[in-house]
């Protein structure tokens, strides 16, 4: 007789993976390697060890070892917030009148407030290990600058954030809360590196992008002794670091007999999703399962559903090496009305190769609708959802009401990456009903693409 599924799906502590798996071993179509942006050949270790930990950079380039090990220091900090639970969404199944069965992963009960953490810990680990002394990174929404934060100050690292601009002015109090961690804020692009002045000479009132603050990150990082530059998305060992968010949810689901027919995720840089998703796709690679997978993205920064498939800068400088991913371009710059942190121009190489041959689907959604969906969220199940978050529940009821129209029963499984106590004055707006939705032109969105460099891979 099967089990009665609750309402929460815990793990037991001994049952959080001990390892992390990575998805590009079972890829048969590998994602294209990343190149030295002067050689146009692919970028060796040495070339990345001058930016990122070593360990990191081994990480990034492993295509091969199927499973990771977690080190025993990182299991004993992972075991003070995980696992994460993993919640069946009954009143909201009820409320919608569907025949479907909901779940989401729920990543935002540490402090930082999201799935972040699990990164932020795993290269702050490798960093004192290597016995360096200070980091740099860069912040959107400020999920991943308050993970950091945290992470450095548990494992005695000093850390500085460059936080996007209009970010660290609608969100006050995450500046307080990484400050509180110890870490230097700085709002991006500034006056404080080369990269930033040179972005403000060409437009002044900016209000930032995360390429501008990877930009003045990366800088800050390679002139600074004892120094590397971290980063909570698009790069491979970021995912492969929240593939432990995928592991999590699948052990519980698997304890119920539950499979999952549809998996959601938001998408910006790729992490949350990448993390989710990775398990169960290898699956489908491999010929076992048939779910579908469907990445949510803002349709004020939409890399997937309008991007190019191409080789392009991380950054805005064009000072990273070359990624192939889909993009808008590294001199893109979003909305500065958007509320939420899926502001990157590209995505992941992984999960941009995995859309490129048919294995994910991607849609954008408008701000408004995505407010909608996370107000109906916050009233019905309980928890103010993240901006970022509430892209994928916004899906999440649209395939849940698709089932209620046909009658069908699916299992839906999608990301709740944080919460949305940070975002209150985008709640705010959105209440006072001067929340508005933007989204780029086909001439806006050339002039990013102009951005794309002009090599012989791109062509």
């Amino acid at each position: 007789m099967a089990k009665k599924i609750p309402t929460r799906l815990y793990l037991d502590e001994e049952e959080i993976p001990k390892t992390w798996y990575n998805l590009r071993s079972d890829m048969v179509n590998k994602p294209d390697p990343i190149l030295h942006p002067g050689t146009l050949k692919p970028a060796a270790a040495t070339d990345l060890e001058a930016v990122f930990c070593k360990e990191c950079v081994k990480q990034e380039l492993d295509e091969t070892t199927r499973l990771i090990p977690i080190p025993e220091g990182l299991q004993e900090f992972y075991r003070a917030y995980r696992p994460a639970p993993l919640i069946r969404a009954y009143f909201l199944e009820k409320a919608l009148g569907t025949p479907a069965e909901i779940y989401y992963k729920h990543e935002g009960t540490n402090t930082s407030g999201s799935h972040k953490l699990n990164s932020a810990a795993a290269q702050a680990f490798y960093a004192r290990a290597e016995g360096l002394t200070s980091l740099t990174t860069e912040t959107g929404a400020g999920q991943w600058g308050s993970a950091m934060a945290m992470a450095c100050a548990f494992y005695g690292l000093d850390l500085t954030v460059y936080m996007v601009k209009v970010s660290s002015e609608q969100k006050p109090y995450r500046k307080a809360l990484i400050e509180t961690y110890g870490a230097n804020l700085i709002p991006s692009p500034s006056n404080t590196t080369e990269s930033g002045r040179k972005i403000l000479e060409q437009n002044p009132n900016t209000g930032g992008s995360l390429g501008c603050a990877i930009s003045e990150a990366i800088e800050t990082s390679v002139k600074t002794d004892k120094c590397r530059y971290v980063l909570g998305s698009v790069m491979n060992h970021v995912l492969l670091h929240q593939s432990i968010i995928g592991q999590e949810a699948r052990a519980a689901l698997e304890k119920y007999g539950v499979t999952p027919d549809i998996i959601i995720g938001c998408a910006g840089g790729g992490s949350n999703l990448g993390g989710l998703i990775a398990p169960f796709m290898g699956d489908k690679i491999r010929g076992t399962s048939k779910t579908r997978f469907i990445a949510v993205e803002p349709a004020s920064c939409p890399s997937f559903t309008r991007g190019r498939y191409a080789y392009d800068f991380g950054d805005t400088a064009k000072t990273t090496p070359l990624i192939r991913m889909y993009t808008l371009g590294s001199g893109f710059m979003p909305s500065a009305n958007h509320a939420g942190g899926l502001r990157y121009h590209g995505m992941n190489p992984i999960l941009s190769k995995l859309y490129k041959d048919g294995y994910l689907e991607a849609r954008s959604a408008v701000q408004t609708d995505v407010f909608d969906a996370a107000v109906k969220f916050a009233k019905i199940e309980g928890i103010l959802p993240a901006p970022e978050s509430s892209h994928a529940i916004k899906a999440a009821i649209d395939e849940a009401l698709e089932c209620k129209r046909t009658g069908e029963k699916k299992v839906i499984l999608f990301g709740l990456t944080g919460t949305g106590y940070f975002d209150m004055s985008a709640y705010m707006s959105y209440n006072a009903k001067t929340m508005s939705d933007s989204i780029p032109t086909d001439a806006d969105l050339e002039k990013g693409f102009a951005s794309i460099p002009e090599i012989p891979q791109n062509r």
